[in-house]
């Protein structure tokens, strides 16, 4: 496509992007010249991502692949990585030529059109949600016609304000850039808090100074084990026939292992009627459900009556012996039995036998409760 003759106008206007750039230029150099190659893994899907530069000779990828130089705006055109936001500038190549994926769209924006401004429009979530309705092609493999891109109408502002926009999109989306780094470092910090205050929880340490306080040495006061078999009823989920409709999307939670998220439940993405949830099994507001096949060890807990299905076992505390919250919080430290004692096949297995086993601490009901009272605070302060 040869360059188009546009003229920059002296104020904002709205304009075609084929008005703008050269789509797909080609590049003619000798053969031996060496150039940058750009893989698509090697784009990155952030605004202005550095991408990584293999060195190649010319001669053996001018043919296949798609040509750009430095300057030149690289979108990927296929899903996933259209929707993913795979896209960058090209900077840094060897000779100043590079050739990359063929499922690159490449735009060499004319002169007085800053590349920084192009990208950011092509960035934008209005422009992809847009493209990615307009996909042609067979599923897994769409693509975005180049039409979509070269039709985009397009507000361009006058050169120095097209700088002045990108500089400080470059700023502001670099804080962005670092505040997301530091929010991917801190949340494994918060798990290994939560997790700390669990295990001192379920020990006692917690609570060591509210003991001193309260406590008078007495044998009644003190804290014992127990298994689950012995402080509640334990029970293995079912699911009802798939070929009954009448089962199926009522107004009953039916609980998955995809449901489990250390939370309290009370939706469900898939639900039962009254007639299917007489065929599942049920369990009250305040059971805790543990998955105990295929990924072990996730917790929840119902904030209703509701059914739940075979990879889960459900316990159903005596209340005489443990608050459901406390036992909810203790099963949440199960993982590590639960993944000793599973079932040796390619997927883990603890069944019900097994699971009624596990054992975990038991305080005096009262301070059960302050227990809870001080790890949800805790766990507000995280949240």
């Amino acid at each position: 496509m040869s360059a188009p003759n546009f003229q920059l106008p002296a104020s904002w206007a709205t304009v075609a992007a084929r008005e703008l750039v050269q789509f797909n230029p080609k590049t003619e150099i000798a053969d031996e010249t060496i150039c940058g190659f750009v893989p698509m893994q090697a784009l990155g899907t952030t605004y202005r991502s550095i991408m990584r530069i293999e060195p190649r000779i010319w001669g053996e990828v001018r043919k296949s692949y798609t040509h750009f130089q430095n300057g030149d705006v690289l979108v990927a055109k296929v899903t996933p990585c259209f929707e993913n936001g795979k896209s960058g500038i090209a900077q840094g190549l060897p000779n100043n030529i590079g050739a990359g994926s063929s499922e690159f769209c490449v735009f060499r924006p004319v002169q007085g059109v800053d590349a920084r401004y192009l990208l950011s429009w092509f960035s934008t979530e209005d422009f992809r949600h847009r493209a990615a309705v307009a996909m042609t092609g067979s599923v897994g493999l769409k693509r975005v016609p180049k039409d979509i891109f070269l039709e985009e109408i397009i507000r361009v502002a006058p050169e120095n304000e097209q700088r002045r926009i990108a500089a400080k999109l470059d700023t502001v989306l670099a804080r962005v850039d670092s505040v997301q780094d530091r929010l991917a470092r801190v949340a494994p910090l918060l798990k290994r808090f939560r997790q700390s205050v669990l295990a001192a929880a379920t020990s006692g340490q917690l609570t060591e100074d509210w003991r001193e306080k309260n406590r008078i040495n007495k044998k009644e006061d003190q804290w014992r084990r127990g298994t689950l078999k012995s402080l509640g009823k334990v029970s293995t989920g079912l699911t009802p026939s798939k070929l009954r409709d009448d089962f199926y999307t009522g107004n009953i939670p039916f609980v998955k292992p995809a449901d489990l998220d250390n939370g309290t439940i009370f939706k469900t993405k898939e639900t039962l009627t009254l007639e299917g949830s007489n065929a599942a099994r049920n369990v009250r507001a305040g059971a805790v459900f543990v998955s105990c096949i295929g990924n072990l060890g996730k917790v929840g807990r119902a904030g209703i009556a509701m059914a739940f299905n075979q990879q889960i076992n459900a316990i159903e505390f005596n209340s005489e012996k443990v608050t459901d919250k406390f036992g909810y919080y203790s099963c949440m430290t199960l993982g590590g039995w639960l993944r000793d004692n599973s079932s040796a096949t390619t997927i883990a297995i603890v069944n019900k036998g097994r699971f009624q086993q596990a054992e975990i601490n038991i305080p005096p009901l009262d301070e059960q409760t302050e227990i809870v009272r001080r790890v949800e605070t805790l766990f507000a302060f995280a949240d």
